[in-house]
C-alpha cells in the first residue's frame, strides 16, 4: 500500500477556486497525484496558486487530458464519486466499504464537475461509484469537500496498513490502458459489422460495453485471448 498509488482526477472542474482547494486536500493527506479532464478556467492560473496555498507543486506536476480514457492508462482501479445510486450493474460502495479495495493497486478517484457531477456515459469507465452519506434531502457537496473527505479516509486506510492480499506473482492485472486497446479492437470490429444498429442507439451500447469491460478483474492474458476473439470477428471464414 503506497499513497504514491492514488490519483484524484477531475472531471471538467469549472471554478479555479476548486481546483486549487482539491490541491491543497490532496497535499494534506499526503498524496501527490491530480489529474484534470478539460478544466474550464486556463490551468494553471494565479487564482488556482493562490488557492492552493502550499500546494503549488501539486498544481505544477498536474497532469491534464483531453477525456477519461487517456486518464487510465496507469490505473488499475478506477472509483467515481457520486451523490446518486445509478441504476447500472456496477458495484456501489460507501466510504466504510474502502477498506475493500485493493490499495496495493493503482487506484484513480473520479470527481464531476461541479454543475452537473458525473454521467451515465462517464461512470460507464469505472469498476465502483463511490457515496458519501450526507443528508438525503440535500446530498450536493463541493467539489473540494468531497475530495477531501474521501482523502483522509484513504489515507487513514493506508497509514493503518491491515490489509493483506495473497495473489499468484505468476498473474499480472490488465491495466485500464489494456482494457482500452482491448475494447477499442472489439468496436472497430463490431463497426465494420455495422453492429451498433439503428444509429441513434450507438451511444448507449457503447456506453454498457464499457460497463461491461471496465469493471471486470481481467488479467493482461485474458485481454490478449479477448483481442485475439475479438480480431476473429473479421476474418473469412474459411471452407
Amino acid at each position: 500500500m503506497s499513497f504514491k498509488n492514488i490519483s484524484f482526477i477531475l472531471h471538467k472542474p469549472q471554478l479555479s477556486e476548486n481546483i486549487g482547494a482539491c490541491a491543497r486536500a490532496i497535499k494534506n493527506f499526503s498524496f501527490s497525484k491530480l489529474s484534470l479532464i478539460n478544466p474550464k478556467p486556463l490551468f494553471p492560473n494565479d487564482k488556482i496558486l493562490a488557492t492552493s496555498v502550499g500546494a503549488k507543486d501539486i498544481i505544477n506536476n498536474a497532469k491534464v487530458f483531453n477525456n477519461i480514457e487517456d486518464s487510465l492508462d496507469k490505473i488499475d482501479i478506477l472509483i467515481s464519486t457520486s451523490a446518486r445510486f445509478r441504476n447500472k450493474n456496477i458495484k456501489h460502495i460507501l466510504i466504510k466499504d474502502l477498506h475493500k479495495i485493493d490499495f496495493s493497486k493503482k487506484i484513480g478517484f473520479l470527481f464531476g464537475s461541479e454543475a452537473s457531477g458525473l454521467s451515465n456515459n462517464e461512470v460507464s469507465y469505472s469498476d465502483y461509484t463511490l457515496q458519501i452519506p450526507t443528508n438525503k434531502n440535500f446530498r450536493s457537496l463541493n467539489l473540494s469537500h468531497s475530495l477531501i473527505i474521501i482523502a483522509q479516509a484513504v489515507s487513514s486506510l493506508i497509514s493503518k496498513n491491515n490489509i493483506k492480499f495473497d495473489k499468484s506473482k505468476k498473474i499480472k492485472n490488465a491495466s485500464k490502458k489494456d482494457i482500452k486497446n482491448m475494447l477499442s479492437l472489439c468496436i472497430k470490429n463490431l463497426e465494420k459489422r455495422n453492429f451498433f444498429y439503428p444509429y441513434e442507439k450507438k451511444s448507449i451500447m457503447l456506453e454498457n460495453l464499457r460497463s461491461i469491460f471496465y469493471k471486470l478483474n481481467l488479467s493482461e492474458k485474458e485481454t490478449r485471448i479477448l483481442s485475439s476473439v475479438f480480431a476473429g470477428l473479421i476474418k473469412k471464414k474459411v471452407d
